[in-house]
């Protein structure tokens, strides 16, 4: 029988062969090209104010030339702290432009999540917006770590003009005012330097340009170092799985930019063909429906919850999606249900794909067309290799016939973690990159996930650490113990759930704990329970187990879900 670690090669079912070479290109080549081969293009619709690529290049440059002038060098690190905006293609790009290292950072951050990775980083100068869920959060950072800058724009300097006025008009309480501070600039001066950056030397498989931070296999964020080339070769890669590229091409940009998925698949991407983008600042059922009606938009990349919530809208019935095409999904397992609903709801194809921040992060996908395997995550994409590789001994290939931990090298493998050298030699097995995923390779090569290794919770394609949640927990003075898995949900594919035992004499319950616990926490790491109980499960030698409640909880899960189809 042929190798399953090469069928895929002889089998592949995506657009273009998989043997395919991709020559170094820079981020700053990359955009540039699209820019000067298509200028009048629209590169971003934003709440109806387009803007063409030859503006947006134009932008870039004076976001580097303005960077340039505030000290920032080659390998510096310059922050995102921000929604889909305008603002952040601009800044994104322009930072690349002026030699520094892009860090992206979740607007959901707490503050102490924001510090920690600035500290970490070193990031030396942050990009926000005077929105009070953001501004307030920058300036206690800047107040209280080594960040030196702050660049705060607004979001009606990129409205249409009448969406503009009435946004300072109605909006003020959802804005703060900037403080007059020498360490804060404002964007629309930092635009005033010219478009004239000097040019710095990029070297796309050796220079860094984006610090994308993750868990890994372990919950302790660490920053993976993406290279130029990482990130441009793998957005060529997702475009090689397009049977359509010729099409126009208007893609939904809901996903938020700062996740590594929407930005190669949403970003990057769309800027190397050259196409649209239909930036919304934050997913919100009702206007992604007005969008696509709007725009006549042509792909929706999304999580599973995305997609389940528009299943769920009351408007959806009424809504026009003959114009989408392709859409694909990743950061959590795809449900079959919401794919065929989905499908049937629209006429567009939808296709779960899977890859990792190490990544840039695509690594298999499912084709668009032709042979679509529901429950699997595809096939690799690409120039990509995977392996499985034995659970115990990575350096061992799993036996035959069995799961085995996956592994993957191409060239959309990170550099490595920043400052963690001792991280690498984890993650890494001979140069292939170790995924924590317990796979199998089928006979057609496509690429099942059947397990995990680490204990990530998976929210919404969002990933949550127990030891996180668990270290919160353990402040309270009432908790002796404390164990969080992730149970499934339906709308986000996993929530987390906590269960503690408590110190003699305490007598909180679980609903206390809980009130006490999620504001201390980000959004997709709220509990949605926590259980009180006399012990929690042990291991042989004492420690703490959280597997026999992983399989109770999905016992649960199980028995509810035979019940409820007895029932119907």
């Amino acid at each position: 029988m042929e190798s399953n670690e090469n069928i895929w090669k002889t089998r592949y079912n995506h657009p273009f062969p998989w043997e395919q070479t991709f020559p170094p290109l820079s981020m700053v080549d990359m955009v540039a090209n699209s820019a000067t081969a298509h200028p009048q293009a629209v590169m971003i619709d934003f709440m109806g104010r387009k803007t063409t690529y030859g503006e947006m290049w134009r932008t870039i440059r004076r976001v580097a030339r303005g960077l340039q002038d505030m000290g920032v060098r080659k390998g510096d690190r310059v922050g995102l702290y921000l929604p889909n905006v305008p603002h952040y293609v601009a800044a994104y790009y322009g930072a690349m432009m002026a030699g520094a290292i892009v860090v992206n950072y979740s607007p959901l951050y707490t503050a102490a999540e924001l510090e920690h990775q600035v500290e970490d980083s070193g990031t030396k100068i942050l990009f926000t917006l005077s929105a009070s869920a953001l501004l307030p959060t920058a300036l206690e950072v800047l107040n209280n770590s080594s960040l030196e800058r702050l660049v705060v724009g607004s979001v009606a300097e990129v409205l249409p003009p009448a969406k503009s006025v009435l946004f300072r008009l109605f909006k003020r309480k959802e804005t703060s005012t900037v403080p007059h501070d020498p360490r804060i600039v404002h964007y629309a001066d930092l635009l005033r330097h010219g478009e004239d950056p000097a040019p710095v030397a990029i070297e796309p498989e050796q220079d860094i340009a984006l610090l994308q931070y993750t868990g890994g296999t372990t919950g302790m964020p660490k920053g993976a170092m993406l290279t130029h080339q990482n990130l441009t070769a793998n957005a060529r890669q997702v475009r090689l799985i397009d049977p359509h590229l010729e099409a126009p091409d208007r893609i939904l940009a809901v996903l938020p930019f700062f996740h590594v998925f929407a930005n190669t698949c949403v970003l990057n991407r769309t800027v190397l063909n050259g196409g649209e983008m239909v930036m919304l600042p934050r997913f919100d059922g009702t206007q992604v429906l007005a969008a696509i009606q709007r725009t006549r938009a042509t792909s929706l990349p999304g999580v599973p919850t995305m997609y389940q919530a528009l299943l769920d809208h009351p408007a959806t019935p009424n809504i026009d999606f003959s114009s989408l095409r392709l859409c694909i999904s990743g950061g959590a397992p795809l449900p079959l249900e919401v794919k065929q609903r989905f499908e049937a709801m629209t006429g567009a194809t939808l296709v779960e794909g899977y890859g990792l921040t190490e990544s840039s992060p695509v690594l298999c996908c499912n084709p668009f067309e032709g042979l679509n395997k529901p429950g699997t995550v595809g096939q690799p994409v690409s120039g990509t290799r995977v392996k499985l590789v034995d659970r115990e001994d990575p350096t061992r290939p799993s036996p035959e016939g069995e799961p085995g931990e996956l592994v993957f090298d191409g060239p959309q493998i990170m550099k490595g973690y920043w400052q963690r050298p001792d991280a690498d030699k984890e993650v890494f097995v001979d140069g292939w990159l170790r995924t924590g995923d317990v796979g199998v390779i089928d006979a057609d090569g496509y690429v099942k996930i059947v397990d995990r290794l680490k204990d990530m919770i998976a929210v919404g394609g969002f990933k949550v650490f127990p030891s996180e949640v668990e270290k919160v927990l353990y402040h309270h003075p009432a908790v002796k113990e404390a164990l969080v898995i992730g149970i499934p949900d339906h709308y986000r594919g996993e929530c987390p759930k906590a269960f503690v035992t408590l110190q003699d004499g305490s007598d909180i319950d679980g609903a206390a704990l809980k009130d006490w616990l999620n504001p201390q926490l980000g959004k997709h790491e709220k509990v949605c329970e926590v259980e009180v109980r006399l012990n929690l499960p042990t291991t042989l030698v004492g420690k703490l187990s959280r597997k026999e409640l992983v399989a109770e909880e999905r016992a649960k899960a199980e028995a509810a879900a035979r019940q409820t189809g007895t029932a119907g």
